[in-house]
């Protein structure tokens, strides 16, 4: 509490930012302290936009509160919606893979409140996928707003911890460095087991699609569905260029999923939604999908984007084993090992 006592506030949150069934601007108004602006990242405050679809400004009806995107004209909170901030609170609930944008948002509210000289507090959340650490390192020559940093797919830190890395490793931008309080959790370790009581975001509704979401979500950079415009978003896939035989569906449009691929199309494919949990990625529903398709293209652009190399897309299309391909990880993920030694705050 002394930490924002007496001080204007900005916050970085979305619908999961809660305490108990509070949301955290509505404890810290009923507290009496000043809270100024919200920061929104990708989906929105009430996490209901789209995955890509730009989220507006506004003002938040309930409290009156600008509301400030920063997943549209720009990602970083500019000098001038920083003016009369005194603190920046970040609480956003990760999923612990590289390619979900918040841990991006982290970075750049971390580098323009550096640039500003303005403290930013972390409250840390557990990471529902911290149990493992997997998948190839991005190399810097594709990163993106799905992938800044070279880390695996997969890297096994609470949002606390990787903050500190990014300060840590010097990602901010000429070095800089973000004066950054992690605010710890209580009786937490990276193996325990952890449910999401809010979903964090419209596509991952559950905690089966939370722990696949990994695995499947290379299927957005290629012409199969990955659920979206269904109940069982991120636990099914399925193309009309797979084997028509077995599991199938039809997305249509629903929240979250206004245009989803395939729209009011049969599909083919696999439910995975009564899978086991996994405990590292698992390729062969990519490697199955690639080898069934029908269709003269498969991966587009954005497949190197979320893999953060070209090198697994050539991999699934010569046609390497799943061992052979996590073994040509394993140089780069003992190097991250390493580095994410460094800034361990829990077992």
């Amino acid at each position: 509490m002394h930490l924002i006592q007496g001080k204007n506030i900005g916050i970085i949150a979305n619908q999961t930012s809660r305490i108990k069934n509070t949301h955290l601007v509505d404890s810290l108004l009923s507290m009496g302290l000043s809270v100024q602006k919200v920061f929104a990242p990708e989906h929105g405050f009430r996490g209901k936009s789209d995955a890509g679809e730009a989220v507006k400004d506004g003002i938040d009806t309930a409290t009156g509160i600008p509301i400030i995107s920063l997943y549209g004209k720009n990602k970083k909170p500019s000098a001038q919606q920083l003016e009369n901030i005194d603190i920046l609170i970040f609480d956003i609930q990760d999923v612990g893979a590289r390619f979900y944008t918040y841990i991006s948002t982290l970075h750049y509210v971390m580098e323009a409140a550096a640039e500003a000289k303005i403290p930013v507090l972390v409250l840390d959340r557990p990471n529902p996928n911290g149990h493992y650490i997997d998948g190839p390192i991005l190399e810097t020559a594709h990163a993106s707003f799905v992938g800044m940093h070279p880390v695996p797919v997969v890297y096994g830190m609470t949002i606390g911890e990787y903050g500190q890395m990014i300060n840590g490793e010097q990602w901010l931008a000429n070095g800089i460095k973000c004066d950054l309080t992690v605010i710890p959790i209580k009786n937490y370790t990276h193996n325990s087991p952890y449910s999401l009581p809010i979903k964090p975001s419209p596509n991952l509704p559950n905690d089966q699609s939370i722990n696949l979401y990994p695995s499947l979500c290379f299927f957005e950079g290629t012409n199969v569905s990955a659920g979206r415009g269904t109940n069982l978003q991120f636990q099914i896939y399925g193309s009309p260029y797979l084997a028509k035989n077995g599991y199938s569906f039809t997305p249509q449009p629903n929240e979250g999923a206004s245009y989803p691929k395939h729209k009011n199309k049969r599909i083919y494919g696999e439910n995975l939604s009564n899978h086991k949990r996994l405990t590292n990625i698992n390729l062969a529903w990519l490697r199955n999908a690639y080898a069934q398709n029908s269709s003269d293209e498969f991966f587009n652009a954005f497949f190197t984007k979320l893999a953060g190399t070209r090198k697994l897309q050539q991999q699934i299309m010569q046609g390497i084993s799943e061992k052979e391909i996590k073994k040509s990880w394993q140089k780069g993920l003992h190097t991250f090992k390493k580095t994410r030694a460094k800034y361990l705050m829990y077992k």
